[in-house]
This record gives structure tokens, sequence and C-alpha cells, in this order.
């Protein structure tokens, strides 16, 4: 839920999850295509961990990481091999949300922060231009260098936009991200539904 603060100057929406589907099983199914384990093997081993955020904080590039998936998969596969695997976890562009965002774009500038990447950051810029095309600036973490929910992302992202953290909604998927949007002063939203995102607007009466 959000806290009735409201005085809304713009909007900041995640993209996986909020905007674009995303579901990182589609690239363990690609991936143990290349590898010694079992897939459920693979599930227990990937994770956001370390190295997925350096990568996501542009600390290390898509080489570095994918040596990292590598080891730790056990796969037996060249870098374009890991990518095309990596790039499959986007599935559609979710459409209420969208139109959502078409609708109050011309009122509230509309802003985007995706903790991402380089190698994903070109396959949604090209696969998903309406909902691209739909934002006033999109923010990315390995652009940024640093991810949510870190304070200095948001902070860099209020000196850019000039707006002041207070006055910012944003809307996010997961749970950690909007505890630290709220802890450093934004109002925030968890993304459950594209539901949730049409009445926090309808509430601040921008729908």
């Amino acid at each position: 839920m959000m806290a009735a603060q409201h005085n809304i100057e713009g909007l900041i929406f995640d993209l996986g999850g909020v905007v674009i589907d995303v579901d990182f099983d589609q690239a363990l199914q690609i991936w143990a295509q290349h590898s010694r384990l079992p897939i459920e093997g693979l599930r227990a081993r990937f994770k956001m961990d370390v190295e997925y955020e350096c990568h996501e904080r542009g600390e290390i590039d898509a080489h570095q990481y994918f040596s990292h998936l590598r080891n730790l998969l056990e796969l037996e596969a060249d870098d374009a091999e890991i990518s095309t695997g990596w790039n499959s976890i986007f599935g559609g562009e979710i459409t209420e949300t969208v139109n959502d965002i078409l609708a109050v774009r011309s009122r509230l500038p509309c802003f985007a922060f995706s903790n991402s990447n380089p190698t994903h950051q070109i396959t949604w810029m090209a696969d998903y231009p309406r909902a691209v095309s739909s934002f006033h600036k999109i923010f990315v973490s390995s652009e940024l260098g640093y991810r949510k929910p870190e304070r200095e992302a948001f902070e860099a992202i209020a000196k850019a936009t000039g707006i002041n953290l207070a006055a910012m909604l944003f809307f996010d998927d997961t749970v950690e991200n909007v505890v630290g949007a709220r802890e450093a002063g934004l109002q925030a939203v968890h993304v459950k539904t594209p539901a949730d995102i049409t009445h926090a607007l309808e509430a601040i009466g921008e729908l």
C-alpha cells in the first residue's frame, strides 16, 4: 500500500516485472542444454549474488559475468551462447501498465529505473519500442553505478530529474526495492498486479 502523502511531481517505474514480463527460468532452461548439471541444479546455484550485483552496477562487464556463470553453472558454452539464454528472460510487454503510463505522461513526467546491464539493455531497447518510448527517461543501474535499493541510486535520479525525492511515486514488484525507496524518502507502491498501478494513479487523481 501507499502512504497517503501525494503531491506527486514524477513517476518512476521498474521495468522487469512491472512494464515487461521477466522469467529467469527461461534462461536456465536454455543453459541446461550446455551444462553438466540438471535443471534443478541450475536453479539451486543461480542467485543474484555479488557478481550479479557488480554486473548491474557496471563494475564488471558481460564477459566477466559470463565467465562467472560458466564456472558457477558448469556451462560448456561461449559468451554468445550464454547471452542467448541471458536474453531469453524477457516475455511480453505488460500492456495495462504501458497504457496507464501513456495516459498520464502528458501531465506527469514518467521515468523508468531498471537494475539492468548492457546486454539486457540492448535487448529491451530493441524489442519493446512502445514501452521504452513511453518514458521521458530511462535510468539503468549499470550506467548510474548504483542499483536498487541503494539510497544513492534514488538520490542520483532526484538530482538528474530535479524532482525532490518526496515528490516521486515509485512502482516496483520487489519488496526490498519498495522498502529502500521509502527509506530514501520516496512514496512507493509494491506492484503485485497491473491493477495496483491503476489504483495508485486513481488515488492521486491522474486516472
